[in-house]
């Protein structure tokens, strides 16, 4: 079952986690609360007071970007563009390091991790979804998100906040998700530090994600997904177009985990390759180690 989901600019934007935003323009963390304190000239003076003296130039500059960012997004609501995110739902099993959709009997392969932690297990993200030997049916979700490619990108300002807006529907979307289409936490009341701190049940890793580090699995979500029908483009080496777009999986066993392939040898990439199909020598370029 697929559910796509339009969002309004203001929609989306609620659930900008601005701790990126401020990153990449080069503030540290903490000049991102900003984004949580009152509008009101005596919440915002406090805020600033709240700085050491030497620190207060930074926190002026923060706060003057972050209104500019809410002018932008203001402006792009007016306009009616939107954000889009759609999630197709698949009974799935898995079987080594391999998930396996029932309607199709497509496999999707995945990487383990060759170099744990101390104590840990090599993790892949195919174990967190139920052995196909168990009998037992499981679920698995591919997810898109994107900016409508009518926003305006060319300011680096406005390509950093139509970034957020992706991850912030991912967010939004990924919560829906969770409550209404796939239902497997109905009660879910989390706070936006809650959610941004991945408080919830199950986990969404991106294409890129160092559990995830090969791009090429973008065409296989687009095959599943129709990323044309969202407005999505690939390039010949993954890339989505527009920019601000993000897809991946949606997991819900409460163990799911983010974790690091890390360092990918020739032996399991001829593997991982064979599994996938297609040469090793392929996939090289997609890799994201």
């Amino acid at each position: 079952m697929i559910y796509t989901r339009h969002y309004t600019i203001h929609e989306a934007a609620s659930y900008i986690n601005w701790l990126y935003f401020f990153h990449a323009w080069g503030f540290p963390a903490r000049y991102s609360s900003i984004a949580s304190v009152h509008g009101c000239v005596a919440c915002r003076q406090n805020w600033l007071q709240a700085f050491p003296e030497e620190e207060r130039q930074r926190a002026e500059q923060a706060m003057k970007l972050y209104d500019e960012a809410q002018q932008i997004l203001r402006q792009w609501d007016e306009a009616g563009y939107h954000t889009v995110f759609s999630v197709r739902l698949m009974e799935a099993n898995s079987v080594d390091e391999d998930i396996v959709l029932a309607e199709s009997g497509q496999h999707i392969p995945f990487l383990r991790q060759q170099h744990p932690e101390e104590g840990k297990p090599c993790l892949c993200l195919a174990d967190f979804v139920r052995p196909l030997s168990s009998g037992i049916p499981d679920k698995i979700g591919v997810f898109a998100s994107t900016v409508s490619s009518s926003v305006p990108t060319d300011r680096l300002e406005e390509a950093l906040i139509a970034d957020r807006l992706a991850e912030a529907t991912a967010e939004v979307g990924h919560l829906q998700t969770r409550r209404e289409w796939w239902g497997y936490a109905p009660d879910e009341n989390l706070t936006l530090d809650e959610l941004f701190a991945e408080k919830y049940q199950g986990k969404r890793p991106a294409i890129g994600y160092p559990s995830l580090p090969d791009q090429s699995v973008c065409f296989i979500l687009s095959d599943l997904l129709d990323f044309s029908s969202l407005g999505i483009k690939l390039t010949e080496n993954g890339a989505m177009i527009p920019h601000a777009s993000t897809c991946g999986f949606m997991f819900s066993h409460p163990a799911t985990c983010h974790f690091s392939v890390g360092k990918v040898g020739e032996d399991q990439l001829r593997d991982y390759a064979k599994r996938r199909g297609v040469s090793a020598e392929s996939l090289q370029k997609f890799f994201r180690l």
